[in-house]
């Protein structure tokens, strides 16, 4: 079995919105979001036939699934008559656009594969100790290189489905700093985790 028990009610979570937002995505043609739930399909493969060798904790696989299905449900389920993503969560800079669900998501999304990289980078720094302010440093730019992978998926994502709602330069920009706040705020919590465990490499 690919799962252990305790990790089979995420397994099916997961298994239940991939479903749902795939159906309504073909019953639509949005072609852009099959091409993305293609992409989280892809990856919950990855992550369970590694999970017994890697062994995520709950707390990472629970941040990724809200991760999948947040990023999912704004490409597809509409407010007002405009996509989820689209909408505004608070009106920090409203000529700027700031702060959208989508900009949320991005900070969440990348605070959340921060972990799954500091998780792997876990067990090497086991062997080869590193400094907390030097770690810190690049993990956050690590997380930050998988927001640039993010950016080009998408933009493979454009070239497939030129009427795909991605936006344009301010839209890709606005992208990268939030992956970079939220791979910033995963840091942090990591931080405060060492501190309370006295332990210079927390459990995630």
């Amino acid at each position: 079995m690919l799962v252990k028990k305790r990790e089979l009610p995420i397994l099916l979570v997961n298994l239940a919105y991939i479903l749902s937002f795939g159906l309504v995505s073909v019953w639509r043609l949005n072609y852009e979001f099959m091409i993305y739930v293609g992409v989280v399909v892809l990856f919950l493969c990855l992550i369970a036939a590694t999970q017994r060798r890697v062994g995520f904790s709950r707390t990472v696989l629970w941040g990724l699934t809200a991760w999948g299905f947040m990023h999912l449900a704004g490409g597809t389920v509409y407010v007002g008559g405009a996509r989820l993503y689209e909408l505004i969560l608070f009106p920090l800079l409203p000529a700027q656009g700031i702060l959208r669900y989508d900009q949320f998501v991005h900070a969440f999304g990348f605070g959340a594969a921060t972990l799954v990289a500091y998780h792997l980078l876990r067990p090497r720094l086991r062997e080869r100790p590193v400094g907390w302010g030097t770690l810190s440093v690049l993990i956050v730019l690590m997380g930050m290189g998988l927001g640039a992978l993010n950016e080009v998926i998408e933009f493979g994502v454009v070239l497939v489905a030129p009427e795909a709602g991605v936006g344009g330069y301010l839209n890709t920009a606005l992208d990268l700093v939030f992956n970079m706040l939220g791979a910033v705020m995963a840091v942090c919590w990591i931080n405060v985790q060492r501190r309370r465990q006295k332990s210079d490499l927390p459990a995630v």
